[in-house]
């Protein structure tokens, strides 16, 4: 028994080590990532693309095409797009990297769908900004941002924040062309479908918070993830094992569009704040129809909206209440800083 349990703290040590190093090594792959494109840079092109981290720049997000800080992929010699795209890949796992450039080249679709009338479309308009100077020990962060992909991080002593993360996808699926079929975020509607089907009548009558979904994410674009009022749908407790699996499965979706230590902090979020979560549906529960949900809980939101042009249109998201844009790391940061 005494070698058992030798060997199991053996085992969790190891494990967390592990941890700790994966955590490090992602932090690590993102500041050198950051450090060789800005060295690709002209001067010009590093102040176009730099902006100091404490300005008011780094929580103006956006999903919709505005104008924007920083350099945009259009601008980028061959060169400098491959260190700008190296440094989006070392903040997201291969399926995130697959749906942030399929959702890019969507913007061609639209562009040929609206025979090129309507706002400009191009799949090169995605921008690149660094806030503050990346380094191995010190606070700084990037954004990648365009139509429909927002992704924002923030790099604290060695820590990560990721959020908010947004993705989107017009067309949702498709429809014609030599693309027919293509349903970019296929996942995050189809097994909230498949969970919401699932439900009794009594559950569905609790989860079901509105029969018509709201035209956007509730949030939006907000500065700060905040919900008016109680959390409100069905509790994970009212759910049966196999609906909680479901949800898992949901959850990991979103987490697992980032590299395993991101991903993994998620999941324990997922974990440890089940207790007080709910799942929110709006408008009909059938294929085709406007839909919208939201995984609630006091650590972070998912929201996903599909209501526009037909419901054809899909955005989602992930937020921190307290961590977007790493609030509670540069918080912790500044309070031992001041000790």
């Amino acid at each position: 028994m005494r070698y058992w349990k030798r060997f199991l703290l053996i085992a969790c040590a190891a494990g967390l080590l592990t941890a700790a190093y994966e955590r490090t090594q992602t932090a690590s792959m993102l500041t050198d990532s950051a450090k060789a494109y800005l060295a690709a840079l002209k001067p010009s092109q590093r102040t176009q693309t730099t902006v100091p981290l404490d300005s008011e720049e780094r929580m103006n997000w956006h999903y919709t095409p505005v104008p924007r800080k920083g350099l945009a992929l259009r601008e980028m010699n061959p060169e400098q797009r491959h260190l700008a795209e190296a440094l989006l890949s070392a903040g997201l796992s291969a399926q995130g990297v697959i749906k942030a450039h399929t959702i890019m080249s969507l913007d061609q679709v639209l562009k040929d769908l609206e025979l090129d009338k309507g706002p400009e479309r191009d799949p090169d308009k995605y921008f690149v900004t660094i806030f503050g100077e990346p380094s191995q020990h010190g606070n700084w962060g990037f954004r990648f941002e365009g139509h429909h992909l927002s992704l924002n991080y923030t790099v604290v002593d060695g820590s990560l924040a990721s959020s908010p993360s947004f993705f989107g996808a017009n067309p949702a699926e498709v429809k014609n062309g030599p693309r027919a079929g293509l349903r970019t975020l296929m996942r995050e509607e189809d097994l909230a479908l498949d969970l919401v089907q699932s439900l009794t009548e009594e559950q569905r009558a609790i989860a079901v918070v509105d029969k018509t979904a709201p035209k956007d994410m509730i949030t939006a674009e907000s500065r700060r993830a905040a919900l008016s009022g109680q959390p409100n749908g069905l509790p994970y407790s009212k759910m049966t094992p196999k609906q909680r699996e479901a949800l898992s499965q949901l959850v990991a979706e979103y987490a697992n569009n980032f590299p395993a230590p991101i991903a993994d902090m998620r999941m324990d979020q997922f974990r440890k704040n089940q207790s007080n979560l709910y799942f929110a549906w709006a408008g009909g529960i059938k294929r085709g129809e406007p839909q919208y949900y939201r995984v609630q809980t006091p650590a972070f939101l998912i929201e996903f909206d599909k209501t526009q042009d037909n419901a054809n249109h899909i955005h989602s998201v992930w937020r921190d209440f307290t961590n977007d844009w790493g609030g509670d790391l540069l918080a912790a940061h500044y309070q031992a800083a001041h000790r």
